[in-house]
C-alpha cells in the first residue's frame, strides 16, 4: 500500500506520530508538506513572522531526518482541497493520512476532503493527549468549567507510552522525488530571520524537555510566575508546531513526578491546554464571540491611540511595557505577563479583547488559536471558566510581587536600568533627585501613566455592572 503522510505544521517530528507510524507498517510512505498560499503569500507572512520563521526551521530539520533515514519530504505549493485528491492520482496513492484538526477552518477542510474521499483520507489524534470532544461529564454534555474538567481527565484517562522514532524509511520513487518544490528560505517570503527566536524542530525540542526536566521543573511551583527567572519549561511553540509531542511532554513529566511533587502545576497547564481545545472543538464560535451570552454586545472601546501605545509598549506601566516589548522582541511573553497585559487592555483601557487576541497572534511564535483566545477571555471576564469581570489586576504590585528586584523590567526597558529597585514598578513616584541620578526624564525618556489604577479601575467596574446588569 501506498499512503500519503500529510504533515500539516502541528506534527513536525519522527517520532510519536501515528500516522507516520501507521503507514509505515502497511507498505510505501510519502511524506507531504503542502504550501498553502493563503498563508505562505508575502501579503500574509507579515501577520505572522515568528512562526513562519519556526515553521521553516522546523521543516527543515524534518527534511534532514527523512532524507537520513532514506526518505524526502515532499513539497507541493497550492490549495489543499485541489491538491490532495489531485496528488494521490497523481501520485497513484492509495490513501491519505494526517493529524486531526481543532481550528473551525481546518475541520472544514477535513470534512470537505472525506466527503470527496471517503475512507481513502484517515485522521489521526495526537495534537491533544485525548480526542477533542471524548471527555464529556455524566450528562454527555461538554466541560465548561476547568477544575471538573481536569479532575475526570485524572481518573478516567490513561495516556499511553509514545511510540519510537523510525529507523528506516521507504525510499520515495524517482518520478515522484521528481515532482516535489523545495523548501521557501525566510529570504524568498520576505522574512528578516529574528535571532531572539527560538530555534525550531524536533531535536531543539527534545533538547529543550531535556533541559526543563532536569532543572526549572524541579522548582516549577515556586518559580512558575516570576517573570524575572528562567521558571518555565519554553515548550509552548513545540507544543505549538508539535516538534515534540504532547504525549511525549506528559510522559516525560509523569517520570520525574515520582522525584518531585513540584510538578503538579505543570501537568494543570498541560490539562489546561487539553481545556481549551477541547472547548474550541465544542463551541467553534469562540474565535469571533465572548462565550458568556451577556458580554454579547459588551461596550468595548475600539480607540486606535489607546491600543497603538498599548502595543508599544508606551504605557508607562512598566511591567506592562516591558511584556510588550519582549513579545515583539522574541515572539514570547511570559504567561503571568500574558495575564498582566491581558488584564490591562480590557479593564484599564477598556478595549476589546479581540484587539488585543489578534496582536498576540501577531507576534507569538506559539500562537495557538484556542489557548490564545480561552487566555483573552480569560482575563477579559467574559469566558468559560474565566477569572471574575470584577478582578482587575494592579501593575504595579502584579510586578512588585513577580519581578520583586525589576531585573524582568530592566532587561526590556533599558532606559529603566538605573531606576533604584523600590520605584522601579512605579517611578513617577520617585523624588526628583532619584530620577535625575538615574538619568530618567518622566514624559520623555520614559511615559508618565496613560491613566491612574484606581480611577481606570473603578471606570471598568461602574461600565461592567452597569451593562452586565441592565
Amino acid at each position: 500500500m501506498r499512503t500519503i503522510v500529510w504533515y500539516r505544521g502541528k506534527d513536525l517530528r519522527l517520532s510519536d506520530h501515528p500516522p507516520l507510524r501507521r503507514a509505515l507498517l502497511e507498505g510505501e510512505v510519502l511524506p507531504l508538506f503542502i504550501l498553502d498560499p493563503r498563508f505562505v503569500a508575502r501579503d500574509r507572512v507579515e501577520h505572522h513572522t515568528h512562526r513562519i520563521q519556526f515553521l521553516l526551521d522546523s521543516l527543515g530539520e524534518l527534511a534532514d531526518g527523512l532524507a537520513k533515514r532514506g526518505s524526502k519530504l515532499l513539497v507541493q505549493r497550492g490549495d489543499p482541497l485541489e491538491l490532495v485528491p489531485e496528488l494521490l492520482e497523481r501520485w497513484s496513492a492509495d490513501r491519505i493520512v494526517a493529524h486531526r484538526r481543532v481550528e473551525p477552518g481546518g475541520r472544514k477542510v477535513d470534512r470537505s476532503l472525506r466527503a470527496r474521499l471517503g475512507e481513502r483520507f484517515e485522521l489521526f489524534e495526537g495534537e491533544t493527549l485525548l480526542a477533542p470532544g471524548q471527555l464529556r461529564t455524566s450528562q454527555g454534555d461538554p466541560y465548561r468549567v476547568f477544575t471538573p474538567f481536569s479532575r475526570a481527565f485524572m481518573e478516567r484517562c490513561e495516556i499511553g507510552l509514545p511510540l519510537p522514532t523510525p529507523q528506516r524509511l521507504p525510499a520515495i520513487p524517482a518520478a515522484i522525488s521528481r515532482d516535489s518544490l523545495g523548501l521557501p528560505s525566510c529570504a524568498q517570503l520576505g522574512l528578516d530571520p529574528n535571532p531572539a527566536i527560538l530555534s525550531g524542530g524536533e531535536r531543539a525540542g527534545r533538547e529543550r524537555l531535556r533541559r526543563f526536566t532536569r532543572g526549572p521543573a524541579m522548582r516549577y511551583a515556586r518559580d512558575r510566575d516570576r517573570m524575572d527567572k528562567l521558571g518555565t519549561s519554553r515548550l509552548s511553540a513545540d507544543l505549538k508546531f508539535g516538534t515534540v509531542s504532547v504525549r511525549q511532554v506528559w510522559t516525560s513529566i509523569q517520570a520525574a513526578q515520582a522525584e518531585a511533587t513540584a510538578l503538579d502545576p505543570f501537568c494543570r497547564q498541560l490539562l489546561w491546554r487539553e481545556f481549551t481545545h477541547n472547548l474550541l472543538w465544542e463551541f467553534p464560535r469562540l474565535l469571533a464571540e465572548p462565550f458568556r451570552p451577556q458580554f454579547r454586545g459588551f461596550p468595548w472601546s475600539a480607540d486606535s491611540e489607546l491600543l497603538s501605545t498599548w502595543q508599544e509598549g508606551r504605557t508607562g506601566y512598566p511591567i506592562v511595557d516591558a511584556a510588550m516589548r519582549q513579545l515583539r522582541v522574541e515572539g514570547f511573553m511570559h504567561n503571568r505577563a500574558r495575564m498582566i497585559t491581558a488584564s490591562f487592555l480590557t479593564k484599564h483601557l477598556l478595549i476589546d479583547y479581540r484587539l488585543g487576541e489578534a496582536h498576540f497572534m501577531r507576534y507569538l511564535t506559539d500562537g495557538d488559536p484556542a489557548q490564545n483566545n480561552a487566555g483573552w477571555q480569560w482575563s477579559a471576564g467574559c469566558g468559560c471558566d474565566a477569572q471574575p469581570y470584577f478582578r482587575v489586576f494592579n501593575p504595579i504590585t502584579q510586578g512588585r510581587k513577580f519581578d520583586p528586584d525589576g531585573a524582568y523590567v530592566r532587561r526590556y526597558l533599558p532606559e529603566l536600568a538605573r531606576v533604584p529597585t523600590r520605584y522601579i514598578h512605579a517611578p513617577w513616584t520617585a523624588d526628583p533627585g532619584a530620577l535625575a541620578t538615574a538619568g530618567l526624564q518622566l514624559g520623555r525618556s520614559f511615559p508618565y501613566p496613560i491613566v491612574e489604577h484606581r480611577t481606570a479601575r473603578e471606570r471598568f467596574l461602574a461600565v461592567a455592572s452597569q451593562y452586565l446588569r441592565a
